[in-house]
């Protein structure tokens, strides 16, 4: 499948700031069933990226301005070849050897209700661990309701779970909190989806967790949506936890009553040998 993404980030500020600063994490990389036709990031001033790589591997470009700034335009657009591979990932960038994915955050930490909805939903599992993440997987899915209108993109999973209910990053990290709980290493993906309903105007992007299995090596897991990611997953950075593959993070100097507005549009591309 060739997909067409454009995400649009756009900053408003009360008062100019004084100087922007920025990582973006907006560039995705090829590995085994995804291979990136092309892809560019475009601003709305004069202003040099600065590309690079992170700790993880994840593709950055850094962003310094000098102000005074009213208003902060980054666009990025492209097209992405996929193919589904059941969840499995293949042909990715590694660093770090899998036990690192143990390691606990203050976005995936546990707590005493954690812990106890974890070996509830997994309880029939036998030890095979495949088994065991799709356990956890349903029972996140069918437990916590997706809703964009609680929580931000940076809420414990404590807390998103306590209310039932969360966007895609709050789902995914409380799947890290369990599966690391449990002794399973795991990590933070963030990316894209293109949704099979038809909606191509989507406000953010999509964030998913991705697991060891012995044998299979990292297998993705959608907890937002049920599934393992398909052909319609486009992956663009990893992490331990939102803060370590965010798309976007920075800081200013002054830009009061900072206002932020996201587009993303997601659409099924033709192929080169359609006709």
């Amino acid at each position: 499948m060739r997909i067409a993404i454009r995400h649009r980030t756009h900053y408003a500020y009360g008062s100019p700031a004084k100087s922007v600063m920025q990582l973006l994490r907006l560039t995705p990389r090829n590995y085994d069933g995804q291979n990136v036709k092309h892809w560019r990031i475009d601003l709305n001033c004069d202003g040099a990226l600065k590309a690079g790589e992170d700790p993880f591997g994840n593709l950055t470009h850094t962003l310094a301005l000098a102000g005074p700034i009213s208003d902060l335009e980054v666009m990025v657009e492209g097209e992405v070849e996929t193919e589904d591979r059941h969840g499995i990932v293949r042909g990715t960038y590694e660093r770090f050897p899998v036990g690192l994915y143990l390691r606990e955050t203050p976005l995936t930490a546990v707590d005493p209700a954690l812990k106890e909805f974890a070996h509830d939903v997994t309880a029939e599992a036998s030890k095979d661990r495949l088994e065991l993440l799709h356990c956890l997987l349903i029972g996140i899915y069918t437990t916590v309701k997706f809703d964009t209108t609680p929580t931000n993109t940076a809420t414990p999973a404590t807390e998103s779970f306590k209310l039932k209910r969360g966007v895609c990053q709050d789902l995914t990290h409380i799947f890290l909190a369990c599966a690391r709980h449990l002794g399973v290493p795991a990590r933070y993906v963030g990316g894209y989806m293109l949704r099979n309903d038809g909606v191509t105007q989507q406000e953010a992007g999509h964030a998913w967790a991705e697991a060891d299995v012995e044998g299979l090596g990292w297998v993705g897991f959608d907890p937002a949506n049920g599934i393992c990611p398909t052909e319609g997953h486009v992956r663009v950075a990893s992490g331990l936890d939102y803060l370590g593959a965010a798309p976007i993070r920075g800081t200013r100097q002054g830009g009061a009553d900072e206002q932020m507005r996201v587009a993303v549009q997601i659409n099924q591309a033709r192929s080169q040998w359609q006709s």
